[in-house]
């Protein structure tokens, strides 16, 4: 199994699958907000909640059938796979779906998506084998600079900065990016499916109790909503299942610099889902972008000078 997650196409092509299901829960969102009729903040992390716990359900059948066993956690694990269930799941939903709510979805884009150099700097400071290279830099800055292209609408960036808003926003790509981290520190003391079960379970079901305390409400369950619901819980489960697995046998900047390709594939999804306008050049420049920083890092050839 090592062999095949560290093959540099077998690689990019499940980290491009996890990107592009991830980058699909964006319209989705959106289209379940008008479905569920939410409109408050209470109501977005509650919504969060079921789809992250139903995602850890999801997992743990799923790691039950694969392992023909019921997948339990040592008593050494648990205070770590609940660690990681509180900062990959309710700790990053939390701060991105209200951050979201106070800034515009270009800003909200270009923050989240520094999530990649927040996994790669603290992978420096947290793991020996993991060293700030100029490659690594260099694919983040090129990656980078597709988010703010894809972005470039006048009046999409408005102004000034804000705690609720932009602050969240910060927070949860900071958190995300260290759960990356975490996750490979963590990931030789279980299965990365017992690991991924576990940590949704306890995530979701933080963000449902946090939910319910703030009031949140989601109703207007239909054949259609439900189906929408049932589909964004497997994609969570199938992306973090998948993440999880790169992450154990690889080293974080070669799996973290994909995630700049999330919004490319939110914004191409959008298109297709929501009819919103997707053929550009300045779309086309931004993929170029991100593509060139996604091969910058993952190609062959000796490791250039650490930072």
């Amino acid at each position: 199994m090592e062999r095949f997650y560290q093959n540099t196409v077998t690689r990019s092509i499940l980290a491009l699958v996890c990107c592009a299901l991830w980058g699909s829960a964006f319209p989705c969102v959106k289209i379940g907000y008008e479905l569920f009729h939410i409109t408050d903040a209470g109501s977005q992390i509650l919504f969060a909640g079921y789809r992250f716990f139903m995602a850890g359900v999801f997992t743990f059948l799923m790691g039950c059938v694969l392992e023909k066993r019921i997948i339990t956690m040592k008593k050494s694990s648990v205070p770590y796979v609940f660690g990681q269930g509180i900062l990959q799941t309710t700790v990053q939903y939390v701060c991105f779906y209200i951050g979201l709510a106070h800034t515009t979805g270009a800003k909200g884009s270009v923050i989240n998506a520094s999530n990649a150099f927040f996994s790669i700097i603290a992978a420096h400071y947290l793991m020996k084998s993991e060293k700030l290279t100029v490659k690594k830099i260099a694919g983040c800055l090129v990656g980078f600079a597709g988010i703010i292209i894809i972005n470039l609408e006048p009046g999409a960036w408005s102004s000034g900065f804000s705690f609720l808003g932009e602050g969240l926003v910060l927070v949860c790509a900071f958190s995300y990016g260290l759960s990356s981290v975490t996750l490979k520190m963590i990931s030789d003391r279980e299965k990365p499916v017992t690991i991924t079960a576990y940590q949704l379970l306890f995530g979701g079901a933080v963000l449902i109790l946090i939910g319910a305390v703030s009031g949140g409400n989601v109703y207007g369950f239909t054949v259609r909503s439900s189906l929408l619901l049932l589909y964004m819980s497997l994609l969570s489960t199938v992306a973090f299942s998948i993440w999880a697995e790169l992450l154990k046998y690889n080293s974080v900047g070669k799996v973290a610099i994909f995630g700049f390709s999330i919004p490319v594939f939110g914004v191409a999804l959008s298109a297709v889902f929501l009819g919103e306008q997707v053929v550009s050049v300045k779309n086309l420049a931004a993929l170029i972008c991100v593509s060139a920083g996604i091969i910058i890092i993952n190609r062959k050839g000796h490791e250039d000078k650490n930072m």
